[in-house]
């Protein structure tokens, strides 16, 4: 599939492209990678894919390899979905050209031939879909490629929503509410109920402690579930359960949450400052569930 110009609405340029071939790679990024080296006053594109497919690009772009960022996308997509959104904001803020101009080349990465589980799959999803806000203000150009021979049919359906130059594109928040919509577990039985109306960092890292986790992963599970109980307001109560490295605690509000950016949006500066406790929960965390419920709302959080 030939990629097209996203819709002149936003500065932010969403492209998708589908290969199954490295021929059809190459046919796909080539002419992206030349676009952004004849693009007038903008720092070198970046190409961040598989190192198989970077090792294609060197030797397809020659001498004009030396111009154009070669990242393997195994060091670029670590952690959560979150994790890359902080990722592609820090790079943006520290290369871009004025108002974040940029050619990116990103093909996500997928975890091989064993694949990314259903619920990693759907936060990579929300990913794509919340880049469409998250970046709307910046003059990027990105091109994120697919390799339908590792992300499968069911996964190059549901990015093809997430990305503005495709026949089925939808409204980010639509696509993030949906999967928002899916009911998550109830928590078990033998769930413990936290005394008081937040959680203390204390009585969390105690109870992580004892559940397996390493002292430095109960104090940063400890700091994310007080900050995200911060960021809530009053709670209505607090449960943990589970055993390291997926340790797990749920939040309860009586106010809703509805933003669908809530605690995607990196903070203006590297402190933190009051509100923005979700952001840091997301970045720690490897899943941040928010469910609006009736008038309130649970935010359950797994460490590992």
């Amino acid at each position: 599939m030939t990629p097209q110009p996203a819709p002149p609405q936003s500065p932010f340029d969403h492209r998708m492209a589908v290969y199954a071939t490295d021929e059809e790679f190459l046919a796909t990024a080539l002419p992206f990678l030349t676009e952004a080296l004849a693009a007038p006053a903008e720092p070198p594109p970046v190409a961040i894919a598989a190192p198989g497919n970077l090792d294609l690009l060197r030797d397809a772009l020659g001498t004009d390899a030396k111009d154009v960022g070669l990242v393997p996308h195994t060091e670029w997509y670590t952690g959560s979905a979150a994790n890359a959104i902080a990722q592609g904001a820090g790079y943006l803020a520290a290369n871009a050209g004025p108002g974040g101009r940029i050619h990116l080349l990103m093909e996500p990465d997928w975890g091989g031939r064993a694949g990314r589980s259903p619920r990693e799959t759907a936060e990579w999803i929300r990913y794509e879909a919340l880049a469409n806000l998250l970046f709307a203000p910046l003059a990027t150009t990105a091109l994120c490629a697919y390799d339908s021979r590792v992300a499968g049919p069911a996964i190059v359906a549901a990015a093809r929503r997430a990305h503005p130059d495709t026949d089925v594109y939808e409204d980010p928040v639509r696509v993030a509410a949906e999967l928002d919509a899916v009911p998550l577990p109830p928590a078990p039985a033998d769930a413990e109920r936290l005394p008081g109306p937040a959680p203390t960092a204390d009585a969390v890292r105690d109870w992580a402690g004892t559940r397996g986790l390493a002292v430095a992963d109960a104090e940063l599970f400890a700091t994310a579930v007080t900050e995200a109980a911060e960021a809530l307001g009053p709670l209505d109560g607090a449960v943990l359960w589970g055993m390291a490295p997926a340790c797990v605690a749920e939040l309860r509000a009586p106010r809703r949450v509805d933003d669908p950016l809530a605690g995607f949006v990196p903070p203006p500066s590297a402190e933190l400052e009051p509100g923005q406790g979700l952001w840091f929960a997301r970045q720690v965390c490897a899943y941040v569930d928010v469910r609006a419920e009736g008038e309130g709302t649970s935010v359950r959080l797994q460490y590992g």
